[in-house]
């Protein structure tokens, strides 16, 4: 190689963003999320304003702010990498979010910058999709009963709540990452995040009641971290 560009390729390995090694990645972090204390009771969804809404359920709804499992495991928390992992340039696909029942079928959606959603509405009547951006472009749109959904999809990061101004018990959480490594928790509270490459990162997990934790870890190889998340309810 000549000295010039053994120079530049030496000047390029030192700039270069430290921490993350290019390539597939083989290391992965995986572990449980759970609580501590009471965690928020969980009541039945009065629709009553909405005769119609009440025919579609033989029982009524419950809240979804706080989902719990045995052995005091926590759902819809996002747990992501915040910091530490690029995104990778990637063919996204298009992720739903579904009004069907007068409720979210997905009552927290994590997607990439970028992604499109696509809103429908299942029922057989009217809601409308009201997204209350603060860093993105807040938008508020009716979608009548089989009317055909739309796509949308958000162009900065941030936790976006949304809820339905007819029926105000339809309340949800969009959640927009730019990294491409997340996972929202079911009821078991367990995540899994595959395929990071050696590097520091810092594993974040969001929950819409209990707040937000953070943990720091290295990833040398191919090994599988556990870091788990421990939220203290509130009574």
């Amino acid at each position: 190689m000549r000295p010039g560009k053994l120079c530049m390729a030496i000047l390029l390995a030192l700039t270069a963003p430290w921490g993350v090694k290019s390539g597939p990645g083989s290391g992965a972090v995986t572990g449980k999320v759970t609580y501590v204390g009471t965690p928020a009771k969980v009541e039945p969804i009065d629709m009553s304003k909405d005769p119609a809404c009440m025919k579609l359920h033989a029982k009524p709804l419950l809240t979804e702010k706080v989902v719990t499992g045995p052995g005091n495991t926590l759902g819809n928390v996002v747990v992501y990498i915040s910091s530490g992992a690029d995104a990778p340039a990637e063919e996204m696909s298009e992720v739903s979010f579904d009004q069907q029942g007068c409720r979210y079928t997905t009552h927290v959606l994590a997607v990439r910058v970028g992604q499109n959603i696509r809103f429908s509405n299942s029922d057989p009547l009217s809601h409308n999709i009201h997204t209350l951006a603060k860093v993105n472009r807040e938008w508020n749109r009716i979608q009548p009963a089989q009317t055909p959904a739309f796509s949308y999809a958000y162009d900065k990061e941030e936790f976006i709540p949304v809820k339905c101004n007819i029926h105000p018990w339809m309340q949800g959480y969009l959640e927009v990452l730019k990294t491409s490594h997340f996972a929202v928790t079911r009821e078991d509270g367990t995540y899994t995040l595959p395929e990071l490459p050696p590097g520091k990162y810092t594993v974040t997990a969001w929950h819409e009641v209990y707040g937000t934790q953070s943990r720091e870890i290295t990833i040398t190889g191919n090994e599988t971290q556990i870091v788990n998340f421990l939220f203290y309810a509130k009574p």
